[in-house]
């Protein structure tokens, strides 16, 4: 089959702004991440002093950071839609989310639709795969204190602890307040086809759209971070209002990713916007901490639960392009979720006078040493 001019024309053009995005995400790396590593190097003093200033500063810039990587996909057309329950009024409280993992760009996808839900992007923590480490962002990551996990059965005992190890030593002293968890342990691609195995041997419902949740990370973050009244029983949670004081953990926001046509966006695809401009769906449902089990096989179930109704919502949406409405709701309402241009371009001004500063103060330094 000839390629037309038209075609040709348009594959030229994909090519050219792919590598014009590249260069671009290369050149945010080169002046952004350095400049928040010796943001933090210079601060150490003031983390001395003043530890609970200095890791608002830090939660700033980190901030900062994310919404570079949310303005890749913001100018590429790429943008989200949100469903449910409206997670803004409980953005001061402590909550976990519990997300399905399709593909690297569920992460960029939170991270766009994050930016404004209040303090959450500068006082949250990500458990991510330990590879993530290795990445350009890595750092950033490790800085800020988010846990990267390693995956399988050889090193799941071991990562537990450490997780709650971390938590004790990091979520409290640097004043987190959301934590994001996939309990999938993987790509929904990868996984899925164990996690059927596993549905299959043990009378579970069969999944398609995503896969049945692993229980050992979400019970060690709801032990170490539930606050206990003195009856046992956990504290806060008992209506969904901003204003709520109790400590410690108060909810869990069950939190469904839904790509067009079951067709997940990447990590390379946000960063060279090569696809269409594409619109991802996000539903929220936020349950109170008072109705997350603690035991053990009942804190199970419930997690299967959620993970069945997000079989459910996925599949209505995939037919009808849509998420369902919430009990007690005659239609579904949806919230299209905006980021200011003006905003996204004063931060990267910000990060390159930053970059070029820095450059400007090691010449000098240079030039007096040698």
């Amino acid at each position: 089959m000839a390629v037309t001019l038209e075609q040709a024309q348009r594959v030229g053009y994909t090519l050219l702004k792919g590598l014009l995005r590249f260069g671009f995400m290369v050149a945010n790396n080169l002046v952004a991440i350095p400049s928040y590593i010796l943001y933090l190097i210079i601060l150490q003093p003031l983390r001395l002093l003043d530890s609970k200033r200095f890791w608002y500063i830090e939660g700033v810039l980190f901030k900062w950071l994310l919404a570079m990587v949310a303005s890749w996909g913001w100018w590429a057309g790429y943008t989200v839609v949100e469903w449910g329950d409206d997670v803004k009024v409980v953005s001061e409280d402590e909550a976990m989310m519990l997300v399905n993992h399709q593909a690297t760009g569920d992460v960029c996808t939170l991270m766009m639709c994050l930016q404004d839900k209040g303090t959450v992007v500068r006082q949250m923590m990500w458990l991510m795969d330990h590879i993530f480490k290795y990445t350009n962002f890595g750092i950033v990551s490790l800085l800020h204190g988010d846990f990267f996990i390693r995956q399988g059965k050889a090193h799941r005992d071991q990562q537990l602890v450490l997780l709650k190890d971390h938590l004790d030593k990091h979520y409290r002293s640097r004043d987190r307040k959301w934590i994001v968890l996939f309990p999938e342990g993987g790509f929904l691609r990868k996984r899925r086809e164990t996690s059927q195995a596993f549905a299959k041997k043990n009378d579970l419902p069969f999944l398609t759209h995503v896969t049945l949740p692993r229980l050992g990370a979400t019970q060690v973050i709801l032990k170490s971070l539930v606050a206990q009244q003195e009856n046992g029983t956990p504290a806060g949670g008992d209506a969904m209002v901003a204003e709520s004081k109790s400590k410690g953990l108060q909810w869990v926001i069950d939190t469904t990713i839904a790509y067009p046509n079951a067709e997940p966006i990447d990590i390379q695809t946000w960063i060279l916007g090569y696809r269409r401009p594409t619109v991802t769906h996000v539903h929220y449902r936020i349950f109170p901490i008072k109705d997350v089990p603690a035991e053990p096989e009942a804190l199970t179930d419930w997690l299967y639960q959620r993970f069945i109704e997000k079989e459910d919502l996925l599949s209505h949406f995939y037919k009808t392009g849509a998420f369902p409405p919430l009990q007690g709701q005659p239609k579904a309402i949806s919230r299209e979720m905006t980021l200011s241009n003006l905003w996204l371009i004063v931060i990267q001004s910000l990060a390159f006078l930053s970059g070029v500063m820095w450059y400007c103060i090691f010449q000098y330094f240079y030039h007096c040493l040698f």
